[in-house]
């Protein structure tokens, strides 16, 4: 079989992220090959040239190709970038595991701790694929929308080895967007998981209409415990402060684009919490993270209060006011403790 050719890269999941990565890949030259589960909407892309569901107007650079057959996929490129839920990671990452040849390295821009098992993408992808891959995670302050329509971007690379960090970021970059490299696989994971939580918790303050006050600082406290969680799993502190910590904390809490945020705002309102993620058509990665992380704090003795009472929301056990009232009900400390 003949070797894929050179910056070749396949796209696994075909939504609003996976599309707009492709997107921007092809964008600069790259031969990119975008796979998803559903046949019929990859043929309707295909006739199209844009994914009209996920995201529409953006047309699809005549570099970027798309295939419904996996093995077909996994053939046209050495590396590979994977864009589903968190929940569907294990499933794809096992997948895919019968057709990687030696070459092939593995990132992914999947967010979030597994429920149940507590892992980060990372552990879990060693767990189901075994040591020898170079692995990388994408992360950072990044709206699908924006990303597909060329407007100016930055995000983090971060990889288990510096050469392919580098390589998959000079790939990634043009001139409306840039991405930084990173060591810290952990850390950038955790800000990915972590933000989510508190994004639910920034979009149920506003729309309990709590104020600005109030939302600075839910988003600086939520800061805290992203670091505090980060730091304990062997992150470094100094990675929370970047890209894929503050600046996509502020983000996610912040735009009405982020889906965390506008279930939290459905929340406040009374919607029940199956009626408005049905309302947002697309997974709302907050709503599982919420469980895993509360158990992964539990299981390192770490306080994370407005992580615990966004999962206490989420699971019917507080309403937005009687959660407020917790939060600001608990024993005064010191700011860096």
């Amino acid at each position: 079989m003949p070797r894929p050719p050179a910056g070749a890269v396949t796209v696994l999941g075909a939504g609003s992220w996976g599309t707009a990565l492709a997107v921007q890949l092809a964008r600069c030259g790259h031969p990119v090959t975008l796979w998803g589960r559903d046949a019929g909407a990859l043929a309707d892309m295909a006739a199209r040239r844009e994914n009209a569901r996920y995201l529409p107007g953006v047309a699809f650079p005549p570099t970027l190709a798309v295939e419904a057959d996996l093995a077909a996929a996994l053939a046209r490129a050495d590396d590979l970038l994977v864009c589903v839920p968190s929940r569907a990671f294990r499933a794809t990452l096992t997948a895919l595991r019968p057709h990687l040849g030696p070459a092939t390295r593995l990132a992914w821009a999947t967010k979030g701790f597994e429920q149940h098992t507590g892992l980060l993408p990372h552990a879990l992808a060693r767990e189901v694929l075994g040591p020898a891959l170079a692995l990388a995670t994408l992360s950072g302050p990044t709206f699908a929308r924006e990303v597909g329509q060329g407007l100016p971007t930055a995000l983090t690379v971060a990889a288990t080895e510096p050469a392919f960090a580098t390589d998959l970021a000079a790939r990634l970059s043009g001139s409306r967007f840039r991405a930084y490299t990173s060591g810290d696989m952990i850390g950038v994971e955790v800000g990915g998981a972590v933000k989510n939580v508190i994004a639910i918790g920034a979009g149920i303050s506003d729309g309990l209409r709590f104020g600005a006050n109030t939302r600075i600082a839910l988003i600086t406290r939520g800061l805290a415990e992203m670091t505090r969680l980060g730091v304990a799993l062997g992150a470094r502190a100094t990675t929370f402060v970047g890209l894929s910590g503050m600046g996509d904390l502020v983000l996610t809490c912040t735009d009405d684009q982020s889906r965390n945020r506008r279930l939290g705002l459905s929340l406040a309102a009374g919607t029940p919490l199956d009626e408005a993620v049905q309302a947002i058509g697309q997974v709302v990665e907050g709503a599982y993270a919420a469980v895993a992380v509360r158990e992964v704090a539990a299981s390192l003795g770490l306080e994370m209060p407005i992580c615990e009472q966004v999962a206490r929301i989420l699971a019917g056990l507080a309403t937005p006011a009687e959660a407020v009232d917790a939060l600001m009900a608990r024993a005064l400390r010191p700011e860096n403790d």
